[in-house]
């Protein structure tokens, strides 16, 4: 790991949230990205979310990486603000235990904190894939496989909200409006979502004058198993995609939980059904109907979700009131969202 550091530069803490030895290998490569950084995270913290098995096996293989078992709800946001509360750097960066990163991923994500109005920083997510990527399958939809997508910006530009795998925020903006919530976000393989959604509103929101910014120099790679190239695995993505906005929308309010979506559905969706149809990128001939159906599907079936996120007001998997931080990582700000009811797809 380099030990060079430029001082116009914070303070970075990275977090890895892992959660199962299954990804072990994913693990230690993503460890080992953190090894090669041009500028040197101040610390990472390895999250293990439930699982003794890893926490054992993450300790025997000595990485400089200090462990941590999660401290609130199982998931992904209960292992996040655990890493939030033990951080030290001025900046809290995310990656995730199935990415690596280029060597100067960190030192890019990093730059844009010299304008102090930056509040948060997202990198560019290629996808990893570990088999053929079907040529039906729209880089549009991207984000179901948790990766950049087409329609985001080409160059580094403001944004309501970051793509989870390769994200940073000041660590003073977490404290200040209480983390992510519980309640929202990936639990164990359940493909939910939206949690760093909806913090990048609420610190817009809450703190004046903040920016949260796309910085696409800041690159990393996302492994994609065969499994979320499927069909069945779009389809029940975008679905959740759309059930987790709706909870969005109950926390924030719908103009902002959806002030991103329809610019995308107005400009990026029809001009990848057009390119499409036309051939563009290299499509095969026999895929090109198919890829403009599965971006019109992709669509059809994300409204229907949100549609039947909020017909839902219960849900057996959140508690009616507002999902809070977990008290135990993370100070709720006193400025926190009202309480409301929120449902969650299963």
């Amino acid at each position: 790991m380099s030990t060079l550091a430029s001082p116009a530069l914070p303070s970075a803490t990275v977090v890895v949230c892992a959660y199962t030895v299954k990804r072990w290998d994913d693990v230690r490569a993503c460890l080992d990205s953190l090894l090669a950084q041009t500028v040197a995270p101040s610390e990472v913290l390895l999250v293990v979310d439930h699982c003794p098995e890893l926490v054992e096996l993450a300790r025997t293989a000595n990485f400089p990486a200090r462990i941590l078992t999660n401290a609130g709800p199982q998931g992904l946001s209960g292992g996040r603000n655990t890493g939030v509360a033990a951080a030290t750097g001025d900046v809290v960066v995310f990656l995730d235990d199935d990415a690596w990163a280029e060597p100067d991923w960190l030192e890019q994500l990093l730059t844009p904190y010299q304008d102090p109005a930056v509040v948060g920083v997202g990198g560019r997510i290629l996808a990893a894939f570990s088999s053929p990527v079907p040529a039906w399958w729209p880089p549009e939809f991207n984000w179901v496989i948790g990766c950049s997508y087409r329609g985001l910006p080409e160059r580094a530009a403001p944004v309501r909200n970051m793509i989870g795998a390769s994200m940073s925020f000041r660590r003073s903006a977490l404290s200040e409006v209480g983390g992510f919530v519980d309640g929202l976000g990936r639990v164990g393989t359940v493909p939910l979502g939206c949690e760093e959604t909806e913090l990048c509103i609420r610190i817009r929101q809450q703190i004046d004058g903040s920016v949260v910014l796309y910085e696409p120099a800041s690159l990393a790679h996302h492994r994609v198993p065969a499994a979320r190239t499927t069909w069945s695995y779009f389809r029940a993505r975008c679905r959740a995609e759309g059930r987790s906005k709706a909870a969005v929308a109950r926390l924030v309010g719908s103009s902002d939980a959806l002030e991103s979506e329809r610019t995308y559905v107005r400009q990026a969706l029809p001009r990848g059904v057009r390119d499409a149809l036309r051939g563009e990128g290299q499509i095969p001939a026999s895929a090109r109907v198919k890829r403009a159906g599965a971006i019109v599907a992709g669509l059809t079936l994300t409204t229907a979700g949100y549609a039947a996120g909020r017909l839902t007001r219960r849900s057996r998997l959140v508690a009616e009131t507002v999902p809070q931080a977990s008290p135990s990582t993370v100070e709720p700000s006193p400025t926190a969202p009202p309480v409301v009811s929120l449902s969650r797809h299963d």
